[in-house]
C-alpha cells in the first residue's frame, strides 16, 4: 500500500477522531461548572447538585432544572452557586436562575465575576445514531471533588422521551404532558450518573455541544414501568437550550 493511500485509510477510520479527544477535552474543561448551594454554617458548606457548563458571554451557565434546589434558605444566607477549580484553588461563584424550560428540564443561570470560556453550541438536528461524542462533568456529586470526569459514548439511538403506556392504568401522570407533546432524546451507551445531570454532550474534534446529559427526567419517562431504572443515560437535543437562550437580551447572545 503506497503511503499516501495509507493516510486517507487512517484519516477514514471512524476511530481517527479520538486523536483529537484529549486536545479537545482539555479545551472544554475550563468551561465546566458544579452546580449547587452554598451556605457558610453548613457542614459541608457546599452541596454539588449537578454539573452545568458556560456559555453565551461567558456569564451565563446552562444545566438541568431538575439539578436545582426546590428553596434555598435565605435566613441562613444559602445561596445557588456554581463551582470549579483554577489555578489548583477550588472556586465559587454565585447563581441566579434567569431562565427556565420545565418542559425539556433546562434551565439558564447568570453567574457573578469574570466570564469564564464558554462553549459552543452545534447543530443537535445533524446527530446521527452511530457517531460518538464526548461528555464532561461531575459524576457523584463531591465525592470525587472539582476534577472534571469526561466519558466518550455512543449514540444508541434516538428515541420519543415518552412512550404510550401498553395499559391505561400504567399511565403515570408524569408522562401525559409529554406524551402530548412529544420530543426525541438521544440514548447513550456510556454510564452516566446524577451528578452528570447537565454535562454538556459535545463533538470529540471540535467541542460543539449537542445535547445535556439527563439522568433523572428522562428516567421518568422512559423507565416508568421500572421498579428499578436502569443504566442507560439520555441527553437533551441542544437545540431546546438555543430557544432558552434567546430570552437573553441581544447584547449578551
Amino acid at each position: 500500500m503506497r503511503p499516501w493511500t495509507l493516510a486517507i485509510f487512517f484519516l477514514a477510520w471512524p476511530g481517527f477522531a479520538w486523536a483529537g479527544l484529549p486536545e479537545t477535552v482539555a479545551q472544554v474543561k475550563p468551561s465546566i461548572l458544579a452546580v449547587g448551594t452554598f451556605q457558610r454554617t453548613r457542614s459541608p458548606p457546599a452541596v454539588f447538585r449537578g454539573t452545568g457548563f458556560a456559555v453565551a458571554d461567558g456569564r451565563y451557565v446552562l444545566t438541568c432544572a431538575h439539578v436545582l434546589p426546590d428553596s434555598l434558605d435565605e435566613e441562613k444566607s444559602e445561596l445557588l452557586a456554581v463551582f470549579f477549580r483554577f489555578q489548583r484553588q477550588d472556586r465559587l461563584r454565585r447563581a441566579q436562575v434567569v431562565a427556565t424550560d420545565p418542559a425539556h428540564d433546562l434551565a439558564l443561570l447568570k453567574i457573578s465575576g469574570d466570564p469564564l470560556p464558554a462553549l459552543a453550541l452545534g447543530d443537535s438536528n445533524r446527530v446521527r445514531e452511530g457517531e460518538e461524542y464526548a461528555f464532561t462533568g461531575y459524576p457523584i456529586g463531591m465525592v470525587l471533588g472539582l476534577y472534571p470526569v469526561t466519558h466518550l459514548a455512543l449514540i444508541a439511538s434516538i428515541t420519543p422521551i415518552a412512550i404510550p403506556a401498553l395499559r391505561a392504568d400504567k399511565l403515570d401522570p408524569k408522562l401525559l404532558p409529554r406524551l402530548y407533546k412529544p420530543f426525541s432524546v438521544f440514548q447513550l451507551d456510556a454510564t452516566a450518573y446524577p451528578g452528570n445531570s447537565g454535562s454538556p454532550l459535545y463533538h470529540p474534534e471540535t467541542g460543539e455541544v449537542v445535547g445535556i446529559l439527563n439522568k433523572v427526567f428522562v428516567q421518568e419517562s422512559k423507565e416508568s414501568l421500572l421498579s428499578k431504572p436502569s443504566g442507560i443515560s439520555y441527553a437533551i437535543p441542544i437545540e431546546y437550550a438555543r430557544k432558552l437562550l434567546k430570552k437573553l437580551q441581544p447584547a449578551s447572545e
